[in-house]
């Protein structure tokens, strides 16, 4: 089976605005692009980027934010959890209770295997500890199967921060406040920063390039609200890695960068390796949900098959905390590769 027997395009991306699409993608990979560059790039007015923007915010609820680099930041434990529940808990408290600490960053209940999913982030191994056992101790009224795998690595996707993790972030005082106020709307001028923040422009504007410079920010973005006419899937996954495991992820990686041409959002949202009860993440918008279990499962699993390949999926209910990571870039440039050498142990260096 070829990659492109693996392509299809998203009837709501192609029901939208190629204009707005086009205007979509330039923000989420630079949502601080001025308006006249914005404008340049798609031969209209500055007056229509301006109208255009306006209501994509309200259409879309999008929101401008930054995409952190949580390993420059220290943030190195980062999970991912799942949870069935023999008793149907009230979502809202549940809410409340993941409110409570700021390792919790995304939350959204599931119709499928599992109830709930939530991706965490903390700044050490022990407070992520004490965390999720908390959380097994007040969620043991319901009969939680709750079930971790820690987050290794991100080849596509981000995870939008709560405030509250801002406040722990490793760095200096003067990025914490110029950031937390970016991460609310990315477009914010050093002119109102230089107001909010009681600094000089000049200062403000130096602060800035230092901040980025040293690689606290992997870029300005946006995210939007998840589209009432689409379905948001997730799926775990497990293998039993063979020999061909690698040709098979090389197939795997072409299917999973295919994407519409100028999307108004990515097929993939977020894929993560995982390394715990489960090896893969993924997270994808499709039209419905017979799309994502005939165009995309099954033939994903057959690319697999020969490495005893299983796979659980739920489709997106309701986001309960934070926000998904809804936007658009370009899949094929963004797509960070890892490959797994069985001889990497002999490789790496060894402190003599």
């Amino acid at each position: 089976m070829g990659v492109q027997d693996y392509s299809f395009e998203s009837e709501f991306n192609s029901r939208n605005n190629l204009l707005t699409r086009k205007m979509i993608r330039l923000l989420s990979q630079d949502a601080r692009m001025p308006i006249s560059s914005i404008a340049n790039a798609l031969g209209v007015s500055r007056i229509s980027v301006r109208k255009r923007l306006e209501r994509m915010e309200q259409e879309f609820g999008m929101r401008y934010v930054a995409e952190l680099n949580e390993e420059v930041l220290g943030f190195a434990a980062q999970h991912l959890i799942s949870v069935k529940f023999d008793k149907k808990p009230d979502y809202e408290t549940i809410g409340k209770m993941l409110e409570k600490s700021y390792i919790p960053q995304l939350a959204f209940t599931t119709r499928g295997a599992y109830d709930l999913i939530i991706y965490a982030i903390s700044g050490s191994t022990m407070e992520y500890a004490h965390w999720d056992r908390s959380m097994q101790i007040l969620l043991a009224e319901y009969g939680a199967e709750w079930k971790t795998s820690e987050v290794v690595h991100k080849h596509l996707g981000f995870c939008p921060v709560r405030p509250e993790l801002l406040d722990r972030l490793n760095m200096p005082e003067k990025y914490r406040g110029m950031l937390k106020i970016l991460d609310n709307n990315a477009r914010t001028s050093f002119k109102d920063m230089s107001t909010k923040l009681g600094m000089h422009f000049n200062t403000v504007a130096y602060n800035f390039n230092k901040m980025v410079g040293s690689g606290y920010v992997k870029r300005f973005t946006v995210t939007m609200e998840k589209p009432k006419d689409i379905s948001v899937y997730t799926f775990l996954i497990r293998f039993k890695p063979g020999e061909e495991f690698e040709k098979a992820s090389a197939r795997a990686r072409k299917f999973v960068m295919i994407d519409d041409k100028n999307p108004l959002i990515n097929r993939v949202l977020l894929s993560a390796n995982l390394i715990g009860n489960y090896d893969l993440l993924l997270v994808n918008a499709f039209d419905d949900v017979e799309a994502a279990l005939k165009k995309f499962l099954a033939p994903y699993k057959k690319t697999y098959e020969s490495q005893g390949v299983k796979v659980i999926g739920g489709e997106v209910d309701k986001v309960i905390l934070g926000r998904l990571p809804v936007r658009s870039v370009d899949t094929t440039k963004e797509y960070d590769t890892i490959t797994w050498d069985p001889n990497f142990e002999n490789k790496a260096p060894v402190n003599q």
